[in-house]
């Protein structure tokens, strides 16, 4: 069972901060790697919260491998975003502040392949012709289009 979850147990949906790591995979044609989230039917950018005891290097490579099935030789660090726009609210009522330490994973390899249960769907898009997004993406891709 995740941290996560097992913090909820004890503070129920109230909001809580959520460190994790999000990570921008871009193919040879320049699109972003985007999931349709299982959660809320929008897609979103691969990445998840921290574990106890794991690095965000980690963090990157553990979500990067369970929601697309891919590796990366290394991840480049692009920026760390918090604040009151990265508020969410999930369909199950969880409330979250989050800290998106985000990265852009360098040299990647494997098939894409969903590992979990947290994707339906996982597709390349061009940056001007992005669909519906979680708005915690939508808000990360705005603020890295001009340095992607």
């Amino acid at each position: 069972m995740s941290y996560i979850s097992e913090l909820r147990k004890y503070i129920g949906h109230q909001p809580i901060i959520n460190i994790g790591a999000t990570i921008i995979v871009l193919n040879d044609k320049n699109e972003i790697l985007l999931n349709l989230r299982s959660d809320t039917d929008t897609w979103g950018i691969i990445g998840g919260g921290m574990e106890l005891g794991e690095s965000l290097e980690e963090t990157a490579a553990r979500e990067l491998w369970e929601e697309a099935g891919l590796k990366a030789e290394r991840f480049e660090l692009l920026d760390v975003l918090s604040g009151g726009e990265l508020f969410f609210r999930y369909p199950n009522g969880d409330e979250t502040y989050t800290v998106i330490v985000l990265y852009k994973a360098v040299d990647v390899s494997g098939e894409l392949r969903i590992n979990d249960d947290e994707s339906r769907r996982l597709q390349f898009f061009p940056l001007n012709a992005l669909p519906e997004l979680e708005s915690r993406a939508e808000y990360v891709i705005g603020k890295i289009k001009n340095i992607i």
